[in-house]
């Protein structure tokens, strides 16, 4: 094992692990790292993997489907981000229209 398969993989686990520890989320979204985890690694340790999966799937090299793969998990943590701000907006808005009628009922009193 050379250098940069260390370092990759030593980046991989770092991530995980902040990620298990800070972020604690659904059961979906640990069982979704934890498979993103596993492949790293395999895919860091044997990159012929890649390659292989790669034309199977008709892409030229395991290089693009790795890229093409990471834009689409980009898009699912941009779009799971964009409905928990959209969700937080909600329960701002709600909780904010509470707090004046509770303020503007003391007022009046």
């Amino acid at each position: 094992m050379n250098g940069i398969k260390i370092l990759l993989i030593t980046g991989v686990v770092f991530i995980a692990v902040y990620f298990f520890v800070r972020l604690r989320n659904s059961l979906f979204d640990l069982i979704l790292i934890l498979l993103l985890v596993c492949a790293a690694v395999v895919f860091i340790l044997f990159p012929e993997i890649t390659n292989q999966l790669a034309h199977n799937l008709g892409v030229g090299r395991g290089a693009d489907l790795v890229f093409y793969t990471s834009i689409i998990i980009f898009w699912y943590v941009i779009l799971k981000l964009y409905a928990r701000i959209r969700k937080l907006e909600q329960v701002l808005t709600i909780f904010i229209r509470k707090k004046s009628i509770e303020e503007a009922d003391e007022k009046s009193c």
